[in-house]
This record gives C-alpha cells, structure tokens and sequence, in this order.
C-alpha cells in the first residue's frame, strides 16, 4: 500500500513539473501556434513558462531529456513529428522501428506501434 501511494506521489509531481511543458506542446496541434513556433521557437517556449532545462531541452531537440523533464510521451512524440532527424531518433531508441517504420504508424494515429 504505502508503495502504491508513493508511486502514484511521484506521478503527480512529475504530471505537475511537465504541465507547463505539456500545454506548450499541445498547443502545436494548431497549425498558427506551428508557424509562431517555427519563427521563433525560443520565444514561444517562453510564453508558456518553461524551466530553463527544459526549454533547453526543446531547443536542442533532446527528447530523452525532455521526457526526464517531466514530458509526456505522447507529446513528445509529437513535437519530434516536426523535426525529420528527431523522427528517426525516435523510430530506433523508443520503438526500434526504422524512421519510415515510425512515421507510418505516427500517420495511422498510433496504432501500429505494436
């Protein structure tokens, strides 16, 4: 039981550290907020109060980093989408899957990432 509660703790702490994190990217699913992130990602990432690290963490696209900062996978995922290289990064270290293996199942929403 008491593992169960300081499992479930250390969930909300880190849910609670990549919220500011996880809003900034959800808001990429509008294609407006692509375009201003795009121009000036720095900037963008500054609107939504990041820490540094994780700011920077975007920055130099380390999305290992960016899931340790509190990133959520999904999201990650995500934001990677809009980078090429960060696609086949993604496809070999959290799937095994080829860069275009990844990119198809990305495409069908999912589902064929096994």
């Amino acid at each position: 039981m008491t593992k169960a509660r300081d499992d479930y703790l250390l969930d909300l702490g880190a849910s609670r550290r990549g919220y500011a994190l996880n809003k900034m990217c959800l808001s990429l699913k509008d294609e407006r907020n692509r375009r201003r992130f795009s121009a000036d990602e720095a900037a963008y990432c500054d609107e939504f109060g990041l820490s540094p690290e994780q700011k920077k963490a975007i920055l130099e696209r380390d999305w290992t980093g960016m899931l340790e900062l509190g990133g959520s996978v999904f999201y990650t995922y995500k934001l990677a989408m809009l980078d090429g290289k960060s696609m086949q990064y993604l496809g070999g270290v959290f799937t095994g899957m080829t860069a275009e293996e990844f990119a198809e199942a990305m495409r069908s929403g999912g589902r064929n990432l096994g």
